[in-house]
């Protein structure tokens, strides 16, 4: 069993914000692979197949500064050790699109990793980072990351969720090193 944890924030004022690229990609690959999602305590799940894996695809709802409890019950719950865990989360500090796979690491500012790794006791579970962008000068990161994203950047973005899809198939199938290796390539010019 793999776990897959899309971060977002829940409600429908979240929906189309950046902070939420997490929830799209999960939301994406269960689509793909005809899961569906359901209730489960404080955690929309969905679980199956996805390339010849089991998975449990999880989108905490809860705040995302207060994700972390809930993903660590989640692998309590299904004995898993942090290598079969992967989060999904928007990042500043790549360029709008840019996809990046990581085994593990730091929180780099990111309220929900941080929860994430506080409520773990733990850095030792991958990430995929999906790029948002910095926001313009002067304009505070949180409200860049809460407001809705506009429609040409949507359009960049939703490509990336599609190979967010790919490179957490990859992961599943082949794991991180793989991963990595394919997907965190600088885009052809």
């Amino acid at each position: 069993m793999q776990l897959i944890v899309g971060l977002g924030n829940p409600g429908p004022a979240y929906v189309e914000t950046r902070h939420n690229a997490g929830y799209w990609v999960v939301e994406a690959l269960a689509d793909e692979a005809g899961l569906k999602f359901r209730r489960h305590g404080e955690a929309s799940t969905a679980q199956g197949r996805v390339a010849g894996h089991m998975v449990t695809l999880v989108k905490p709802q809860a705040y995302m500064n207060r994700s972390g409890p809930i993903v660590a019950a989640l692998v309590g719950d299904l004995a898993l050790d942090l290598s079969e865990v992967i989060v999904v989360h928007d990042d500043l500090d790549l360029d709008p699109g840019r996809l990046r796979v990581k085994s593990r690491g730091g929180g780099g500012g990111h309220n929900g990793v941080l929860s994430i790794i506080d409520a773990l006791g733990s850095d030792r579970f991958a990430r995929l980072k999906i790029g948002v962008g910095r926001p313009p000068a002067g304009e505070d990161s949180a409200d860049y990351v809460l407001a809705a994203t506009p429609s040409r950047e949507r359009t960049v973005l939703d490509e990336a969720v599609q190979q967010a899809v790919q490179a957490l198939e990859c992961w599943i199938a082949d794991g991180v090193m793989t991963a990595m290796n394919r997907f965190n390539r600088l885009p052809a010019p």
